[in-house]
């Protein structure tokens, strides 16, 4: 099912690369400008706008290679595709928090909308690579052109932008490249498909068994996962997207050509050598090497 797939270096002119948290050019924006709370992901309490007191200086994380060991397992599932890079030197013009301190509030209220500006900018591009999606290609590239316009709004026109209004507009075209692809795929499945079975948008299925499960096709938009064992299961071409996988078990599990799938949801999951998954994603370094 790899031919639904067409992934690129470059779309529209739009580098992929620039949808992928830089570090090193982001003036350590989500440990500064979110909240978090003590808890399994998180070792303290932290208010929003306050330094993270891992951050260094140079707004580099003090404990990186340990953070998970230390009780921040949050900070390592975390992705602010890209935006971060894009608050720090475009909207800002490369001014950080500690050099003009009067930009800082702004600063750290633009960012969670330049966040979600960023991951519909994902979803589209990699809904443009679809090739059932082509009879909406012209009006995927029209949201992609103009998401990316907002990105680069002033932070004033940023903070006045109802984001909610855009994020609603955006997923109808979504839900309808979802659609195209996954009909094509149960079409492809006709003799197969009987034997699958389907769940609502948002299904609870926290700690379901679903070890081997035929899930080609599936929905699973914003269903819960969390804890589910999913070990060896087959995702291609489902749709996960905002799908919680919190210590989901995806080992074995083949995530190839899944849709709509992200970094962090990655991230928060666990999964083992054998874990496929799409070019555009990278094996978390927490899961396990070794293949079973």
């Amino acid at each position: 099912m790899s031919e639904d797939h067409e992934y690129a270096e470059t779309l529209n002119g739009k580098n992929p690369l620039s949808l992928q948290s830089d570090c090193e050019n982001c003036f350590g924006l989500c440990c500064v400008a979110l909240p978090y709370a003590a808890s399994s992901d998180f070792a303290i309490n932290k208010d929003a706008g306050q330094p993270c007191p891992n951050l260094q200086s140079d707004f580099r994380c003090g404990v990186h290679n340990n953070l998970r060991q230390l009780g921040f397992r949050g900070c390592t599932v975390y992705d602010c595709f890209g935006a971060g890079q894009k608050v720090s030197h475009v909207t800002f013009g490369g001014n950080d928090w500690r050099q003009v301190p009067g930009s800082a509030k702004q600063m750290f209220e633009v960012f969670p909308i330049m966040r979600q500006l960023h991951e519909l900018l994902w979803y589209l591009t990699e809904a443009l690579t679809l090739q059932p999606s082509r009879p909406i290609r012209g009006e995927l590239s029209l949201a992609l052109e103009e998401t990316e316009r907002l990105t680069h709004l002033s932070a004033d026109s940023l903070m006045e932008l109802d984001v909610v209004a855009h994020r609603a507009n955006v997923n109808v075209l979504l839900l309808r490249t979802s659609e195209l692809v996954r009909a094509e795929t149960l079409r492809k499945l006709k003799n197969l498909a009987g034997n699958q079975k389907t769940y609502g948008r948002g299904a609870d299925l926290i700690g379901a068994n679903l070890k081997g499960a035929d899930l080609r096709g599936a929905n699973l938009r914003g269903a819960y996962l969390i804890a589910a064992n999913l070990k060896g299961a087959d995702l291609r071409v489902a749709d996960l997207i905002g799908a919680d996988f919190r210590d989901a078990d995806l080992s074995g599990a083949n995530l190839t050509d899944s849709i709509f799938l992200t970094q962090a949801q990655l991230n928060a999951a666990k999964g083992d050598g054998n874990t496929k998954l799409s070019p555009s994603l990278t094996r978390p370094t927490h899961w396990s090497k070794i293949k079973a």
